[in-house]
């Protein structure tokens, strides 16, 4: 029924959309494992900051940190002047730059949370630590919406036009592996007639856009299950050889996951636009408290 050819690379990397093979799946999971690990360890090493059996906030490795800290949160500001100022276009790629503002918006803070081993002290540092805080958790919600709205980590920002070309080809592949499975081909075009219907009144739309990629997960288990189904059905009848069953089902469970992320991702494209541009308004003026409120703890410190 199915060739090996349609099934794709299989040993691609990637860390969003559907998993192309078991390895990737496994990889993915390792990567989890690895951070879930990495957690737990900065966690610890927390406790005992916490507990004063490393070094206070005065000593040379507590000043070192906030030092270092604040100097990455103030290399921030370049990610920004990359993107407008001109003179400044050819200094790197701007995907480049923008790893270096995800990752000094996630180091900064962390070192002068570890600076101020986690106690807060004056007036002076609790608004620099919470003009901070702020930031930090501006910065993880807005690399939520970032990844909604670009191609892979650091891609190039999707357009309507490439969801619904996305979409159109993973229709057409559907409806070629699905062809002798009706029951299912129906329910997944019922899924993408609901993705696109016109909803009157906020609640239910809203509704509908937190609830589709769960609703698009549960439906793409009952495929999944259905397709098991069908291949010990075609066991039994000694219709397929086992490497035949292997590959069909692999090959539906892919296109079947291509498919329902790719109705997720166009019809969810304009809110998630919507949401990042409300973000990025708010964003900003964190960024420019969080540089205010550091240079006058900063001051404060060496002054008194």
């Amino acid at each position: 029924m199915f060739g090996a050819a349609d099934v794709g690379p299989l040993t691609e990397i990637r860390t969003d959309g559907p998993a192309k093979s078991t390895t990737e799946d496994i990889l993915r999971w390792a990567w989890r494992a690895g951070l879930f690990l990495l957690c737990l360890l900065v966690l610890g090493l927390a406790w005992l900051v916490a507990d004063g059996q490393l070094y206070r906030a005065g000593d040379d490795i507590g000043y070192n940190l906030g030092l270092w800290g604040g100097i990455m949160m103030l290399t921030l500001l370049l990610y920004p002047l990359r993107k407008r100022v001109r003179f400044m276009d050819r200094w790197g790629e701007m995907r480049y730059w923008f790893r270096y503002h995800m990752v000094a918006g996630i180091v900064g803070p962390s070192l002068v949370v570890f600076h101020s081993t986690f106690h807060i002290g004056a007036m002076n540092s609790r608004v620099a630590l919470y003009a901070m805080l702020l930031v930090a958790i501006s910065g993880i919600v807005g690399r939520f919406l970032y990844r909604h709205i670009h191609r892979g980590m650091y891609g190039q920002h999707l357009s309507m036009t490439d969801v619904q070309a996305d979409l159109q080809g993973c229709t057409e592949n559907m409806g070629t592996i699905f062809s002798e499975y009706p029951q299912i081909q129906e329910r997944l075009l019922m899924f993408r007639k609901y993705a696109f219907l016109e909803l009157r009144g906020i609640w239910p739309r809203l509704k509908r856009f937190a609830m589709l990629r769960i609703i698009a997960r549960r439906l793409a288990m009952r495929v999944h299950e259905q397709m098991k189904k069908a291949m010990k059905r075609a066991k039994r009848e000694e219709r397929l050889t086992k490497a035949q069953r292997v590959l069909n089902y692999r090959l539906a469970k892919q296109k079947t996951d291509a498919f329902l992320d790719a109705v997720c991702e166009a019809s969810q494209l304009t809110s998630w636009e919507k949401l990042f541009s409300f973000w990025h308004v708010i964003h900003i003026p964190f960024l420019y408290l969080l540089i205010v409120s550091g240079i006058v703890h900063v001051v404060a410190v060496h002054m008194y």
